[in-house]
C-alpha cells in the first residue's frame, strides 16, 4: 500500500490511467449514435456516441477526418473504430477515432424519414403561395427568450422600422412544443381572416441537435401549417437543419436572421434607390430642357417674315405666268405653221369647204387654249390668293388692324411690361395705319 510520501501529482495519475486505458484496451470496434458533433476551425471532428443507456465522448482528428465518407450527423447510426485514451488536461474519458463507417440511419433519422415521405404522399409540402412583400403584419411563433428571437427583432429594426410585429411566445423545445405551436397557428388563423393576404407567420428558432429539433419534426404541426390560409416562413435552426415545418411552409429560410432579412426590405438601399431615381429623373429633365431649347432656337432661326414670304409666293406667280405666256406664244406659232403647212397641201382641193373646216377646228383650238390659260390663271390666282390669306393671318399687321398697337421707346425697343416706363416718358405707337407720339403719365401694375 503506497504511503502519503509516495502520493501522486494529479497529472501522473492521469498520465498513468491513459497509458492503461490504451495498454489494456487498445484498439475497439464500437457502434452507436452521434450527437453533439462539432467542426471548430481546427479541423478536428468533436463529438459524442451514445446508445440508449451510455455515452462516450469522441474525437476524430483532421488527419483522419478527410478519408471517411460518412455524413457524421447528429442522429447518424455509426461503426468506428478507434483507440481508448483520457486526455489529460481535463481527465476526460474518449475515444480517438481512427475510422468511422455508416452503420444505418439512427432511430430518429428514421422516423424523420418515414413521416417526410408520408406526408410528401399526402401533398403536404406543396405549398408554393409567395409571401406579401412588406407584409402589414408579421406574426412570429418562437420563444420569447431565445437567441433567435432577438436577432430576428435586431435585423427586423435596422432594416424595415415600419414594420408591425407580433410576438408569440410558444415553447420550442419538448413535448408541449408542437401542441402549442399548433394551437397559437389556429387561433392566428382565425384572427386574421379579413385580410390574410397581407399578413404572414414567422415560426422560428435557433439552433440545436437533433433531439432539440424534434417538435419541429411533428406530423401534426406539419399538417396545421400546409392548411394555414396565412403563408408561413420557417427559419429552425441553423442552414443544415432540416425539418418537416421547413417542407410544409411557403418559405424556408436557413436562419432566423435571414428570415428576417426576406421578410422585409432594406431601408437603407430603398434609400439609395430612391436617390438615384431623383438623380436619374433631374438628369433627364436637364437633357430634355436643352434638347427642347435647341429646337426652339432651330424653329426661330426658320421662322421667316410674313412679307418675305408674300414677296416670293408672288416672284412664284410671275414666273409661272410668263412660263404660261411663252407656251401660248408657242403653241400658237406651231398652229399657225401647221396651219400654213397644210394650206399649201390643200391648195388644190376644195378651199373653201377645207378654210371653213380648219377655220372652225381653229377656233375650237383657240377657244380651248383660252379656257385653258384661264382656268390655269385662275388656280395660280386662288394660290396667291390663299397664301396671302395665312401669311396676312400671321402676321403682326393684321393684329394692329384689329385695333392693336405696338409701344416703341426713343430707341426702337418694343415695351412689354409697364414697369419699363417712367412718367413723362416719350413713348412711339404703331397701329395698324399710321403711328402716334405719346407720353406715359402714369403706370398701372
Amino acid at each position: 500500500m503506497a504511503t502519503s510520501s509516495q502520493a501522486l501529482s494529479v497529472s501522473e495519475l492521469n498520465k498513468q490511467a491513459r497509458q492503461a486505458l490504451e495498454r489494456d484496451v487498445g484498439e475497439v470496434w464500437v457502434e452507436g449514435e452521434l450527437s453533439n458533433v462539432s467542426r471548430p476551425a481546427s479541423g478536428h471532428i468533436y463529438f459524442t456516441l451514445k446508445d440508449d443507456r451510455a455515452q462516450v465522448r469522441c474525437v476524430l482528428f483532421r488527419q483522419r477526418a478527410r478519408f471517411v465518407s460518412a455524413p457524421m450527423r447528429d442522429g447518424d447510426q455509426v461503426k468506428l473504430r478507434g483507440r481508448v485514451s483520457l486526455f489529460e488536461p481535463r481527465g476526460d474519458y474518449q475515444l480517438i477515432a481512427e475510422a468511422v463507417q455508416a452503420a444505418g440511419l439512427g432511430e430518429l433519422l428514421a422516423a424523420f424519414e418515414r413521416l417526410k415521405a408520408q406526408l410528401d404522399a399526402e401533398g403536404v409540402f406543396a405549398n408554393t403561395r409567395a409571401l406579401p412583400f412588406p407584409p402589414r403584419k408579421i406574426l412570429i411563433l418562437s420563444s420569447g427568450t431565445g437567441a433567435a428571437i432577438r436577432d430576428v427583432l435586431a435585423v427586423l429594426a435596422a432594416r424595415w422600422p415600419l414594420a408591425d410585429v407580433t410576438l408569440i411566445p410558444v415553447p420550442v423545445q419538448g413535448v408541449e412544443a408542437a401542441p402549442a405551436m399548433i394551437a397559437a397557428l389556429g387561433l392566428l388563423n382565425r384572427q386574421a381572416r379579413l385580410a390574410p393576404e397581407r399578413d404572414v407567420v414567422l415560426i422560428t428558432r435557433g439552433g440545436g441537435s437533433l433531439e432539440d429539433l424534434w417538435a419541429f419534426n411533428n406530423e401534426h404541426l406539419a399538417r396545421a401549417i400546409f392548411h394555414s390560409r396565412l403563408p408561413v416562413m420557417s427559419a429552425v435552426g441553423h442552414e443544415v437543419d432540416i425539418t418537416l415545418a421547413d417542407f410544409a411552409a411557403d418559405v424556408r429560410a436557413p436562419t432566423p436572421s435571414a428570415a428576417a432579412e426576406r421578410l422585409v426590405p432594406d431601408q437603407h438601399a430603398l434609400k439609395r434607390q430612391l436617390t438615384d431615381q431623383k438623380s436619374r429623373l433631374h438628369r433627364a429633365m436637364q437633357r430634355r430642357l436643352e434638347r427642347d431649347s435647341q429646337q426652339l432656337d432651330s424653329l426661330r432661326a426658320r421662322l421667316k417674315h410674313p412679307g418675305e414670304q408674300l414677296n416670293r409666293q408672288r416672284q412664284h406667280v410671275t414666273t409661272l405666268t410668263q412660263r404660261l405666256t411663252r407656251a401660248m406664244q408657242q403653241t400658237l406659232a406651231q398652229q399657225q405653221s401647221r396651219v400654213t403647212q397644210l394650206g399649201r397641201r390643200l391648195t388644190s382641193q376644195d378651199m373653201a369647204r377645207l378654210h371653213r373646216a380648219e377655220s372652225e377646228r381653229v377656233n375650237q383650238l383657240h377657244r380651248r387654249m383660252e379656257n385653258a390659260i384661264q382656268r390655269q390663271f385662275q388656280r395660280q390666282q386662288a394660290r396667291l390668293t390663299s397664301a396671302a390669306r395665312e401669311l396676312n393671318a400671321i402676321s403682326p399687321l393684321a393684329v394692329l388692324g384689329r385695333g392693336y398697337a405696338i409701344a416703341q421707346d426713343d430707341k426702337g425697343q418694343v415695351v412689354r411690361r409697364a414697369e419699363e416706363t417712367q412718367p413723362g416718358q416719350k413713348l412711339s405707337l404703331r397701329l395698324g395705319e399710321g403711328r402716334l407720339s405719346v407720353e406715359v403719365k402714369r403706370r398701372f401694375k
